[in-house]
C-alpha cells in the first residue's frame, strides 16, 4: 500500500518532494522519484509484497514506460504466468507492480478488466507522450487531480495535491451542499473548486499537447438479475457463494508481512474471520468496543473469537479516548468525512497496527447483498406512498417529531423519523434523504435556492434512474454501491488505515463476488424481513446461529451523546447551525449527523487555511 503523486507541466523537484512528504503516512518504508523535463513522479511505499523488489517509480526494461502504483493486485501471479506465456521476462520475484507495468505494455487498456484487486496508478508512456491514470472498480484507492494553466497534477490525497503551486484554492460551494445532502462527497466532487476525484472504475489519459482531463468508465457494478431459482437452485448458489468467498479470502491472506482480521461480531466480518481460520488455521482478530452499551459489539465479537479460537484483541473507546484522538485524526483528514465511525475505525487500525501490517475486513457485504435497514423499508415505503394521503403524512411527521429523542444506536425513534422524512419525496430521493445530514428544504434555505434539488442530488438520481433493473431493491443496491460504498465507506476505511500505515483488504469486493452478486435476483438478497438472505444461507454451515440471526447494528459511535453534552461541536457560524445545536442539546431533535458533518467541515477549513 502506497501513496503516489506527480505532475506534467509546470513545477520542479521541490514541488514533488513536498507532495510526497504529505503522503509519508501512506508509505513510511521507502520513497522514490522519477523526473524528466516537464514530468515528475513520486512514490511512498508501505512494503507488503516482494519486500526486496517492487521499488517505485518502476521503469520498464526498454525505458519507455514509468509506473507509480498504489494498491494490491491479488491475481498478479496468474497474470504473471499469462505474460510469461506471451514471452515477457520478469526481473522481480513476485512484484505485482512489475506485473502491472508489463501487463500494460502487453495489453494496454485491456489490462484493466483482468485485474482483481484495489489500485490507483499513473503510468507515463514516453513513446506516446501520455500520462494514463486509472482507479479500481469500486474506488478502494483514492486519486485526485487537477488540470489548470497547462499543468496536470495528481496525488493519492487532496492535501498532497494542494502542495503543488498551480493547485486551485477556492472552496467549492456545490461540494459543500452536496456533502450536507449526502453526508459524503460524491465523486468526482471535492471540497476544492477545480480539483476532482477520478471516479471508481474510470481511467483518463493526458498528453503533453493537451492537459484536458476526460475520465472514461471501463467498469460499473450494476444488478443484472437472472431468473429466480427453485430451492435446489438456491442451495447450489449458496454453495457457489461460499466457495467464491473462500477464494476471495485466501488470496487476500497472501502477504510478506503479518495479516489479521477485523472482527465486529456481525455476519460479514465473522464470515471473513471464519473463512480465514478454515484455510489458514488460527488468526489474529481485532475489535473496538464502546462504554455506551447500544454501540458496543465487543461481547459478540469475543464470543465469535472464542468459537474460532482466534488470538483476539479488544480495545475500548470512550469519550476521553475519542477527544484525545480527534485532533490527530482531523490534522490528517484529507477531506471531510461524514461518517463518525471514522473515530472507532481509526482506533481499530491504530490498535491492530501494533501487531499486523495487513487486516481483512467485511466492507462491501451490505452493499452487494442488501444488508442495510433502508432495504427493509422499501416495500412498506411503496405501499405507504400509494395509500397515505399527503395531509395524513404531514400529520404523522408532526407526531413523530414529538417522540422522545434517543441517542442509542439505530433507535426506533431515529428509524421512524428518518423513514417519514424520506417519504416526503419521490422514490429516487428516498435513499439520499434517509441518509443525509439535511433535508432538501433545509439545503435550499442554506444556499438561498442557489442550487436546485436535481443538481444537489444529481449523482443519487443518476444511480436510481440508470440502474439496469427497474426494481427498487436493485436501484437501491445501485445507489449504495455507486455512492455510499465508493464515497463513504471506502474513503473512511482508506483514510483511517493509511493514517496508521496499515493495509485493509475487503474480500467482499473481490470481482468474483461482485459479479456473482450482480446476477442474483433481488429476492435472494431480501426475503421478507431477512436481509442478505443468500449470504446467510451460504454461511449456515460455518457460523453460529446467533451470529447469523443477529440484528444488524452498524459500526456507529455515540456522537449524539457527545454533542448533547457539549464535549464536541461545531462553531455557531450560521443561524441554522445554532438552531440545530440548540435543538440537539435540549433534547428536542437528533441532529448528530448534521453536527458531525458541520464540525469536520469547519475543522477541514481551518487546517486548509493554516496550510495555505
Amino acid at each position: 500500500m502506497c501513496g503516489i503523486a506527480g505532475f506534467l507541466g509546470q513545477g520542479g523537484r521541490g514541488d514533488i518532494e513536498r507532495m510526497t512528504a504529505r503522503l509519508h503516512h501512506r508509505g513510511p518504508d521507502a520513497g522514490g522519484f522519477f523526473e524528466k523535463p516537464g514530468l515528475f513522479l513520486g512514490h511512498r511505499r508501505l512494503s507488503i509484497v516482494d519486500l526486496a523488489g517492487g521499488a517505485q517509480p518502476m521503469v520498464s526494461a526498454d525505458g519507455r514506460d514509468v509506473l507509480v502504483f498504489n494498491g494490491e493486485i491479488y491475481n498478479h501471479r496468474e497474470i504473471r504466468r499469462e505474460l510469461i506465456e506471451c514471452g515477457r521476462v520478469f526481473s522481480t520475484d513476485h512484484s505485482d507492480t512489475e506485473v502491472l507495468l508489463q501487463g500494460w505494455q502487453e495489453w494496454q487498456y485491456d489490462l484493466l478488466p483482468r485485474l482483481n484487486g484495489m489500485w490507483a496508478f499513473a503510468l507515463y508512456r514516453a513513446g506516446a507522450g501520455e500520462l494514463v491514470l486509472a482507479r479500481d472498480r469500486f474506488g478502494k484507492k483514492p486519486l485526485y487531480y487537477f488540470a489548470r494553466g497547462g499543468t496536470f497534477a495528481f496525488a493519492s490525497e487532496l492535501t498532497a495535491l494542494l502542495e503543488h503551486p498551480q493547485a486551485p484554492r477556492s472552496e467549492s460551494a456545490l461540494a459543500r451542499v452536496k456533502f450536507l445532502a449526502h453526508a459524503l462527497l460524491p465523486a468526482p466532487h471535492t471540497p476544492v473548486e477545480g480539483v476532482w476525484k477520478l471516479p471508481a472504475g474510470h481511467h483518463l489519459t493526458i498528453t503533453a499537447d493537451s492537459v484536458q482531463a476526460s475520465p472514461r468508465r471501463y467498469w460499473r457494478w450494476t444488478p443484472r438479475p437472472g431468473p429466480l431459482p427453485d430451492s435446489r437452485g438456491e442451495q447450489r448458489l449458496a454453495e457457489e457463494l461460499l466457495e467464491i468467498l473462500q477464494r476471495a479470502v485466501d488470496c487476500r491472506l497472501v502477504a510478506d508481512v503479518p495479516v489479521g482480521v477485523f472482527l465486529s461480531g456481525g455476519i460479514d466480518s465473522s464470515a471473513v474471520a471464519a473463512l480465514a481460520t478454515r484455510s489458514h488455521g488460527s488468526v489474529e482478530t481485532f475489535t473496538v468496543g464502546f462504554t455506551e452499551p447500544s454501540f458496543d459489539e465487543s461481547p459478540h465479537a469475543s464470543r465469535m473469537a472464542t468459537f474460532l479460537n482466534s488470538r483476539h484483541h479488544v480495545e475500548i473507546l470512550d469519550l476521553n479516548r475519542a477527544l484525545e484522538a480527534l485532533p490527530e485524526i482531523l490534522d490528517c483528514l484529507d477531506e471531510p468525512q461524514g461518517d463518525a465511525s471514522l473515530l472507532p475505525t481509526w482506533l481499530l487500525c491504530r490498535f491492530a497496527r501494533r501487531r499486523v501490517t495487513v487486516a481483512l475486513g467485511g466492507d462491501g457485504g451490505d452493499e452487494l447483498f442488501a444488508g442495510y435497514d433502508p432495504f427493509k423499508a422499501l416495500q412498506a415505503a411503496e405501499l405507504y406512498r400509494k395509500l397515505v394521503p399527503r395531509p395524513v403524512h404531514s400529520a404523522l411527521r408532526l407526531l413523530a417529531g414529538r417522540m422522545p429523542v434517543s441517542h442509542a444506536n439505530m433507535s426506533w425513534d431515529f428509524k421512524i423519523k428518518r423513514t417519514l422524512r424520506g417519504l416526503d419525496h419521490p422514490p429516487r430521493l428516498w435513499n439520499p434523504v434517509w441518509l443525509g445530514a439535511l433535508e432538501p428544504a433545509e439545503l435550499q434555505r442554506l444556499t438561498d435556492g442557489r442550487f436546485s434539488v436535481e443538481e444537489i442530488f444529481s449523482e443519487a438520481i443518476e444511480a436510481w434512474d440508470s440502474c439496469a433493473s427497474p426494481h427498487p431493491v436493485d436501484r437501491t443496491l445501485q445507489f449504495f454501491t455507486d455512492l455510499y460504498l465508493q464515497d463513504g465507506i471506502l474513503p473512511k476505511a482508506d483514510r483511517a488505515s493509511m493514517m496508521n500505515s496499515i493495509e485493509v483488504r475487503s474480500p467482499f469486493l473481490d470481482i468474483r463476488v461482485a459479479d456473482f452478486a450482480a446476477r442474483l435476483p433481488w429476492q435472494l438478497k431480501l426475503r421478507g424481513g431477512c436481509t442478505k438472505y443468500i449470504l446467510k444461507r451460504a454461511l449456515g454451515p460455518l457460523l453460529p446461529p446467533e451470529i447469523i440471526g443477529r440484528r444488524k447494528k452498524g459500526f456507529g459511535s455515540p456522537t449524539g451523546l457527545w454533542f448533547r453534552s457539549g464535549a464536541i461541536g461545531p462553531e455557531p457560524t450560521s443561524g441554522l447551525v445554532c438552531e440545530k445545536q440548540s435543538a440537539h442539546r435540549e433534547g428536542r431533535a437528533d441532529e448528530r449527523l448534521f453536527l458531525w458533518c458541520e464540525t469536520v467541515w469547519q475543522e477541514w477549513e481551518k487546517r486548509r487555511a493554516g496550510r495555505a
